[in-house]
């Protein structure tokens, strides 16, 4: 029996990551409410990855029962999605995708306090280093908060709240295979949205509607999928380590896409949130990017 290839499954999991980074991007272009947008994703994954299910002779998983957990996962996804959407549509793509990226750490506090599980020196050192490179990517000096932007960094707090919840939670075993828990979290997460999406319903325009599709089928089903794969053979901490080149692609797509730079000290401080979560992993190996968390 042939081994697989890691190589090939590490581009899958660079790919996964680079199509995640790819939200920001399509939310700023359909112009939509972020609920709207977040529903369209997680209803079109789902639908995706119900197809691919039946397509690819795993019909059988989709009829069952899940977990209280697993429905618990879909809400926070819901959340998360709902809450860094938000984000960039008051703050740049860069700091908000940044703030996302402190969970890994705060999940380890949470952790620490939850799960009983002790925190070393190292671990300590690299949320404060990762704090560090937080407070390097706020606005300093005369660059004044406008109420807006207020706004948006409370919104990236929330997303990276929901996104450390998610990932706490995670940290049980499931008895789901990864593609059960895939579609019902983003089953979950679709419903939970339907609500605000009814009480405001708009008619998206065709290229509002051609952004939308763009959404569900790259970073809300492909993105997933690619994870689901690249899981099966890497380990965590290389899945774990690969991933981080999602707020990498963020910051990249922000600046080609929309002129959004980051100032040589902000840029000090993105660079430290991504040493320190790659680090943290590695010594932890746990908790885990929502990419691997969602494959559960």
């Amino acid at each position: 029996m042939n081994r697989p290839n890691p190589i090939a499954f590490m581009l899958l999991a660079m790919l996964s990551a680079i199509l995640m980074a790819t939200i920001g991007v399509f939310a700023r272009y359909t112009q939509l409410p972020a609920e709207h947008i977040t529903f369209y994703r997680l209803v079109i994954g789902a639908g995706c990855m119900f197809t691919f299910m039946l397509m690819s002779g795993k019909a059988w998983q989709i009829r069952h029962t899940p977990s209280k957990r697993t429905v618990i996962n879909g809400m926070m996804l819901s959340g998360f999605m709902l809450f860094y959407v938000q984000a960039i549509s008051y703050i740049s793509m860069a700091n908000a995708v940044m703030i996302l990226y402190l969970a890994p750490l705060t999940s380890a506090i949470f952790a620490h306090f939850v799960y009983k599980e002790t925190l070393s020196r190292v671990n300590g050192g690299l949320i404060a280093l990762a704090l560090t490179g937080f407070a390097l990517m706020l606005p300093t000096g005369s660059d004044t908060l406008s109420q807006q932007q207020e706004l948006g960094y409370i919104y990236a707090m929330l997303a990276m709240l929901s996104y450390s919840s998610f990932m706490l939670i995670n940290r049980k075993p499931s008895h789901s295979t990864p593609y059960q828990s895939a579609l019902v979290q983003l089953s979950v997460g679709a419903i939970c949205l339907l609500p605000f999406v009814v009480i405001t319903p708009i008619l998206p325009s065709a290229a509002q509607l051609g952004w939308l599709v763009a959404i569900g089928v790259l970073p809300g089903f492909l993105a997933i999928l690619f994870a689901v794969k690249a899981l099966r053979v890497l380990p965590a901490v290389s899945f774990g380590t690969l991933a981080y080149l999602e707020p990498v692609a963020v910051v990249i797509f922000a600046w080609f896409l929309f002129d959004e730079q980051l100032t040589a000290i902000q840029l000090l401080g993105a660079v430290l949130i991504v040493l320190a979560g790659i680090a943290q992993g590695i010594v932890m190996r746990a908790p885990r990017p929502i990419k691997e968390a969602v494959a559960e």
